[in-house]
């Protein structure tokens, strides 16, 4: 009985040796991940600031000069999404100059942080993409999108406990150069008539 426990001892201290060696001989290697990511949120537009490296073909001397185009961001903004897409939405269609001044005068933690951004991207389009005059550009396109959440524990009483998540949202802006196009207002009417076209116009897949 001795010698048999004496074995067990032996190759269990054998294959202990075995299993600490593999794993100092694997540190130094990339280890390899999970099958499955939580980051899905952050890779949501992520050819954004991509599109600023984009070449176009030469022009031609009569044709009139292409504008320039600047794509910046923010992510990971400790901020609701839907907060941020009314901010977002105000500015849309305005010049820089005009955004900066909204959003000088709105009190909200939004507000200071898109004026942050347009003021990071008015630099950017001076400095990288041969911008003569900064005041010279307007808001293309302005919106917001989901970060990552975090998923935190809420205590209640009597050892209860709630699920809370702590938000945050991405901001994406395109500045072009030149003045702002005027759109016309639509009234009411027009927005209902439009809408309705489009409900006519759709496809329905597998209706009668």
């Amino acid at each position: 009985m001795a010698t048999a426990s004496t074995g067990r001892g032996l190759s269990f201290l054998r294959k202990l040796s075995e299993q600490t060696q593999r794993g100092l001989s694997l540190a130094g290697r990339p280890q390899l991940l999970a099958s499955f990511h939580t980051s899905a949120p952050l890779e949501v537009n992520k050819n954004w600031e991509r599109k600023n490296l984009q070449l176009h073909p030469p022009q031609h001397p009569d044709q009139p000069r292409r504008p320039a185009e600047i794509h910046h961001c923010r992510r990971q903004i400790k901020y609701s999404k839907d907060n941020m897409w009314y901010l977002a939405k105000m500015i849309r269609g305005l010049s820089v100059d005009q955004a900066i001044a909204q959003l000088e005068f709105n009190d909200k933690k939004g507000a200071k942080i898109i004026q942050e951004v347009l003021l990071e991207a008015q630099d950017l389009a001076v400095r990288n993409h041969n911008v003569e005059y900064k005041s010279n550009l307007y808001i293309a396109e302005s919106h917001s999108g989901k970060g990552k959440y975090l998923k935190r524990i809420r205590y209640h009483g009597k050892g209860m406990f709630g699920i809370m998540d702590k938000v945050y949202c991405h901001y994406f802006v395109k500045l072009v150069e030149g003045s702002a196009p005027m759109v016309e207002p639509k009234s009411g009417l027009d927005q209902a008539q439009a809408y309705l076209l489009s409900l006519r116009n759709r496809t329905v897949r597998h209706s009668l």
